[in-house]
């Protein structure tokens, strides 16, 4: 079930081979563990010297979870379902947001879904935060950083979405409003 690229990306970034993640995990009993207790083997099991071994180690037990049918693609540790799309666009992370301002400006509904309230705003040094509750219980929230080159890193996050069949419901919503930046 999990995608072939996941794991080959696993596989070269852990510099262990997705079979030999597969089996160390099997040994360690990760089909009768949760998330927590899966990337926490998988962090003890990292090989020395690996950048990010946390960050690794979450990728390896989400791969592995799909792999064995404890989740499928989309769905987070708690059984809910979440989106990710991004885009890269020209211009610095405050007039980009300012941009998707006006493109979301007025609206009561994303995907016939009201809008619970009002979407809000926050900042960081490094990111630029939008947000918008909807009636149906999900969240989004896109996210703006800076990038080389005078560009600025989209991303939507969709979150509380209830089976996979919403993420294909949603995906293009959020492209589309993407596409208009």
């Amino acid at each position: 079930m999990v995608r072939s690229a996941n794991t080959a990306g696993i596989a070269s970034g852990t510099a262990r081979s997705w079979d030999e993640w597969v089996a160390l995990l099997d040994d360690a009993g990760a089909r009768e563990m949760n998330h927590t207790e899966i990337a926490r083997v998988a962090l003890e099991s990292m090989p020395a010297g690996v950048e990010r071994a946390e960050w690794w180690a979450q990728g390896t037990a989400v791969a592995y979870e799909q792999q064995v049918g404890l989740r499928v693609p989309g769905q987070s540790c708690t059984g809910d379902f979440q989106l990710s799309t991004s885009r890269t666009v020209a211009g610095e992370k405050d007039s980009v947001l300012e941009a998707w301002s006006e493109v979301v400006a007025g609206r009561e509904e994303f995907g016939g879904v009201p809008v619970e309230s009002s979407p809000t705003t926050s900042s960081t040094e490094k990111w630029r935060y939008w947000r918008v509750p909807l009636a149906d219980g999900t969240r989004a929230a896109v996210n703006f950083s800076d990038k080389p080159g005078g560009k600025t890193s989209v991303g939507v996050n969709h979150t509380k979405l209830d089976s996979a069949e919403a993420i294909e419901f949603w995906r293009p919503i959020w492209k589309d409003l993407l596409a208009q930046l």
